[in-house]
This record gives C-alpha cells, structure tokens and sequence, in this order.
C-alpha cells in the first residue's frame, strides 16, 4: 500500500473562504474588481500596522514587474537583486528590458550580503552605471538585514523593492515585513503561508503610488466614456473571488503562522544531537521568521560523506517532499551571464541546504513519519 503524500507546503483553508466567495457569487461580483478586492486590501493594511496602502494584484510577479515600473526601470537600466532567491525576483527585471546585477547571501539570515550589496553598487557608479532599485528578498520568511540595507540604501539614493513574498506576518524590531522598502511585495500563491489560489499585493506608503499600480494592472484606461489609453497597462488586477479566499485566509493567518513556527521547533528538536545537521534559525531576538519554510544545511563531512540530496532522496522514497534551496539566479542558465558581487556563500546554502515539510496542515501521523524517515537516514 502506497503511503500518503506529505507536501512540503500545501494550501490550508480555514473554513470562511467559502462564505466570502458565495457572497462574490451571490452578488454576481465575479469580476477583477469588488468588494472583496478592497475588503482584503483593507484587512492587509491593517494587518501590517502601519499608514500603508495595498494593492491586490494577480501574483507577486506581477507586483514586483509594477513596482519597477512606478520606480521609471527601463530598458538599459541595472537593478541589483538578491542571487539566493526564486526566479519571479528576478523576471520582472528582464521583462522591462533591464540588465540584473546580482548580490551573494550573508550567512545568518541567507539574504543579501549588505558589505556585497556596497560593493556592487561602488563598481556599477564606478563603471558609470548606478543602480535604478534594489530587490531584497526575505528568504523562507526571515526579514533581511534592515538597518543596514535600508542605510546603504538611503546613502545611494536607490530604492528599495521589498520583496516580502514568503515573508507575511514575519517582523525585524517589531516591524512588519512588507513595511520596509520604498515598495513591498506579497505573494498568496497556494503555496504560501496563507493563499488566494494565485494572487499577490504592492505595498506602499504613497497613496499615488497604489492609484497608479491599479491603474497600469487595469489595463491603464483613460477616465474616457469609450476605451483610451495612453500608457501601456497590464492585466494584473486579482478578481473579487480569489480576494474572497483571502478574507477568509486572513482570519487564520496569525494561527496558520504559530503552527509553521512549531514546525521548525519540531525539527529544531529532532536534529538537536545531530551534529551534522543545522536548522536555519532567526540569528537573534531582533528577528521573528514566519518560517514559511524550515530549511537545514547537511555537513557531508560530519554525515559519513551523506549529502542533502541523499536525504531527499531517502524522503522521495518514503513519499515525503522535500526540495533544495533556491539555486542561486547567478547559476542559472538563463542569467548565468549577468554581474556577480559576492564569494559563494549562496552556491554552498545550494549545495548543502534542503527545504522540509513545513505546512501548517500537517497532522500528527505526518510528523511521526517525517520523524522516523529522518531518524532512519541518519
């Protein structure tokens, strides 16, 4: 008998969604706009407990494709970006004819390296091309190094694009992700921590800022009674259904992030006489991860020449999902051939680091097989 499949981080639904998405059907709201639409940009405002003004979008990517346009990105431009990330980071950069510049990782939070960041921006200038934004990205939910990124950030006078994707409801000094940079960016993909099925939000502190993202993800019409435009618009806008999915999630959010943050207690447990494993942790009291996603670094050399991809292996076969690190954009083919500023702290996080089931719906029963597959393998 073929056992159960155990996801790494499967969607988790709370039981309201269903109440907002009949209302949208009641009411014949089914369009990309509605009254879930703003409910839901209203309650990530206020979640976020700050003067902040939301957008909700059709994916992350989109927002972070319209937050480099309201930042004036054009073709020949640079944007610097976190290497050590997920692909859609770094897309929207491409999309708009611009050049990336990629930043290695620093070794406690596994985001971009600020003293790598400094030097990057030094040399661009230096060649005579400073930097139009910066894409910092809270890895696995845990915030960047803030203060120094925000200061290097405000000494070069380049903006900040804060991609909080996997970073909800995750803190630095008691601040919400998706509240530091120039503009945030939140995904609801059905992986995240809560979801709308596909969706995402912009986040910023300038009202004319969140009118003109909606404007461009609305096709960019005129104020005409017939069809006119006069800038190029995009089909982004997330529609009244799946906002009402992400009402319900809402609801659920602070109880869905306390139970991924168990997770990681759990494995931080089970691998704590294992001298080969490390569990990826907040460096000190001023960060509070979400924990998205529990990540380890396996030592070969302390694991009788056992690898990570050993271990993901050994869990495929028991039918457990598990997946490396994000392989770092500056290895990748399709941007292999762009600036680097950094060593290789990133290319080891790949080589060494795995992901583990992480979801907030996970059962006892799937721990004690997490557990036991684990325990076996070492």
């Amino acid at each position: 008998m073929e056992l159960s499949k155990i996801w790494l981080s499967s969607p988790h639904m709370g039981g309201k969604e269903e109440v907002y998405v009949k209302e949208a059907f009641d009411t014949n709201w089914v369009a990309p706009l509605g009254p879930n639409v703003n409910g839901f940009e209203n309650d990530i405002e206020n979640y976020l407990e700050k003067e902040v003004y939301v957008g909700a979008l059709s994916s992350g990517t989109a927002a972070l494709h319209i937050s480099l346009v309201l930042l004036g990105v054009q073709p020949g431009d640079e944007v610097i970006c976190q290497s050590m990330t997920f692909s859609a980071s770094a897309n929207p950069i491409m999309y708009l004819g611009a050049t990336p510049i990629f930043v290695d990782s620093e070794t406690e939070t596994w985001n971009i390296c600020p003293d790598a960041l400094e030097d990057a921006i030094k040399d661009r200038i230096a060649k005579g091309k400073k930097p139009k934004a910066i894409i910092a990205v809270h890895l696995y939910g845990m915030p960047f190094k803030a203060d120094e990124i925000l200061k290097i950030s405000q000494k070069y006078e380049i903006p900040i694009v804060e991609d909080s994707a996997e970073a909800l409801g995750s803190t630095y000094k008691g601040q919400k992700c998706g509240t530091f940079g120039d503009i945030g960016v939140l995904s609801f993909n059905g992986n995240k921590i809560i979801t709308t099925s596909g969706g995402g939000a912009l986040v910023t502190a300038k009202k004319e800022w969140k009118d003109k993202a909606v404007f461009l993800s609305t096709q960019a019409r005129d104020n005409a009674p017939h069809y006119q435009h006069s800038e190029v618009g995009y089909n982004y806008r997330m529609s009244n259904i799946c906002a009402g999915i992400g009402r319900g999630q809402m609801e659920v959010l602070d109880s869905h992030i306390a139970k991924r943050r168990s997770m990681n207690d759990f494995y931080t447990d089970l691998l704590r006489d294992n001298d080969a494993i490390t569990v990826f942790k907040e460096p000190n009291e001023d960060y509070f991860s979400n924990h998205w996603l529990s990540a380890i670094l396996v030592n070969p050399e302390k694991a009788n020449g056992r690898t990570r991809e050993d271990l993901r292996l050994s869990l495929e076969g028991k039918n457990i999902e598990s997946r490396p690190l994000w392989k770092p954009m500056h290895m990748q083919p399709v941007f292999e051939k762009f600036p680097f500023y950094g060593s290789n702290v990133s290319e080891t996080l790949f080589e060494d680091g795995l992901c583990l089931p992480s979801g907030s719906n996970l059962t006892s029963e799937d721990k004690t097989r997490i557990k036991d597959s684990i325990q076996s393998f070492f």
